[in-house]
């Protein structure tokens, strides 16, 4: 995503952290702890100063997550107690239904759930550690890693990526055979039918 972000450099609890999506791709989120682990312990303070977190500070002085909620989970999962975050927009004096509608019509929301349905926005977790698993948000962030699609600024692209493969690949190869199913992936991805979806870089016909 790209924003004009206004840095807010104070420290904010993890506790206060509102996601915006109701799942993660685990995998991606244990490969961020993996990541952060070997990452050495004097550059840390670093690195989470320049990974500032993007929210939009909302009714009840919560901070909602519009980006990087897997970095989020994997820090907290990893004991972070606090973070950086970036301020989006001041939506504080928005009622609560009204605060959703805007998030929603502002690309910041994405209340779907791990079989791809729409939820009501009570669904969406009020903790980032209550963020759901979605295996196909796990394979098209793979399937992105592999080169099979671009990274692209539309909001929860690989959220449409995911879609996309949930109603192509089966899941109980996605649970027996992960690397086949990213092979069967990237077989789609290339072809005509993902030609609508962001980032696509599937062969060029002359």
């Amino acid at each position: 995503m790209a924003y004009n972000r206004e840095p807010r450099i104070h420290p904010v609890p993890m506790s206060a952290l509102r996601p915006t999506q109701i799942t993660v791709g685990m995998r991606e989120v244990k490969a961020k702890r993996k990541a952060w682990r070997e990452h050495p312990d004097r550059k840390k303070a670093d690195f989470l100063g320049k990974h500032m977190i993007p929210v939009v500070w909302g009714p009840k002085e919560d901070y909602y997550v519009v980006d990087h909620h897997h970095l989020s989970l994997a820090l907290h999962q990893e004991g972070v107690k606090v973070i950086a975050t970036t301020i989006m927009a001041d939506l504080r004096r928005l009622p609560r239904d009204a605060f959703w509608i805007y998030m929603d019509n502002r690309g910041w929301l994405h209340p779907f759930d791990a079989r791809g349905r729409r939820r009501s926005y009570e669904d969406v977790p009020k903790y980032i550690w209550d963020l759901d698993d979605d295996p196909y948000r796990s394979l098209a962030g793979e399937l992105r890693l592999s080169g099979g699609f671009a990274k692209d600024t539309t909001p929860f692209s690989e959220f449409l990526w995911a879609d996309f493969l949930r109603r192509r690949i089966k899941p109980k190869l996605l649970d027996v055979d992960f690397p086949q199913a990213l092979v069967r992936a990237l077989k789609l991805a290339k072809g005509p039918e993902a030609d609508f979806l962001p980032g696509w870089c599937g062969p060029i016909v002359g």
